[in-house]
């Protein structure tokens, strides 16, 4: 197991003040990332007024975009989707794109995930280009785009009460994250467990009681948890309706460590700096 010693979990609210740089009817907010001291990629949330649009523009890593709430366009280089909600389009980096909201009188929401702890982005002139609208289609194989249509997408059960869809991953033609949507029956939780790789957890419906080597959180209302490499944690629903959340790791395939539960609770002491390798 590899741990960074440097690193601790960090609950971020879901309404916290968006980015100073947010564009006009845009709100952007971030969550994990190099700030919080994650490593290999970083996570936020975008709400777009009605109507308003991130225009063309490209980041330095790939990005995985979940619609949450309302109806989004994207568009990747001449290639148009209409995204509803848990839709997930995976860009790679150096590719042009926009996203848009695609309605005029309501909110729409995306959670955005970055291949980096450190994403830029760089707005870039829109050629004028044909636009094909591919709708709620698919992109074709030769596209570098992804597109994860989550009413076609296989529900698991990973325990008891606890079901999940994956978004994107390497094995769906993502790299250097993956992710993708959890929901927690009442009185339903995953053991206690570890990954090789940060995580971020954000909560989107019920209220998620979450234990990390001791320490007690709960969080809702999009509040994202940031779990750095080799912690040991959990998430339980202890309330009295379905609890619901997106997660994304900082590494290509989901993979998890079980240990037994007195670590995530506090109980048992976690193994010291000195038995974890380097």
């Amino acid at each position: 197991m590899h741990r960074r010693a440097d690193a601790n979990e960090v609950i971020f609210s879901g309404q916290c003040e968006p980015l100073k740089s947010s564009p006009d009817g845009i709100e952007l907010r971030m969550f994990a990332s190099s700030d919080c001291g994650a490593a290999g990629f970083s996570t936020g949330t975008a709400t777009f007024r009605g109507g308003a649009e991130l225009p063309c523009h490209l980041h330095n890593c790939a990005e995985a975009v979940t619609v949450l709430k309302g109806v989004a366009v994207a568009v990747v280089e001449c290639r148009a989707y209409r995204l509803t909600p848990l839709d997930c389009l995976f860009i790679p980096a150096g590719y042009r794109h926009s996203v848009a909201n695609g309605t005029l009188d309501s909110a729409m929401l995306a959670h955005c995930s970055f291949s980096s702890a450190q994403p830029t982005r760089t707005f870039v002139d829109a050629p004028n280009l044909v636009i094909e609208d591919r709708g709620t289609g698919q992109p074709q194989p030769a596209d570098p785009e992804k597109l994860s249509r989550f009413s076609e997408m296989p529900v698991y059960e990973l325990s008891n009460g606890t079901f999940f869809t994956d978004l994107f991953a390497k094995r769906l033609g993502a790299s250097g994250i993956c992710g993708g949507y959890g929901r927690f029956a009442t009185g339903a939780s995953l053991p206690c467990h570890f990954h090789e790789y940060d995580e971020s957890i954000t909560i989107l419906g019920g209220e998620a009681h979450c234990l990390v080597q001791g320490a007690s959180f709960h969080l809702n209302n999009l509040d994202t948890a940031f779990i750095p490499t080799g912690k040991p944690h959990r998430f339980l629903n202890q309330g009295d309706t379905e609890m619901a959340m997106i997660w994304v790791y900082a590494g290509d395939e989901p993979d998890r460590t079980i240990v037994g539960n007195d670590y995530c609770s506090g109980a048992l002491c976690w193994p010291s700096e000195a038995t974890v390798k380097p």
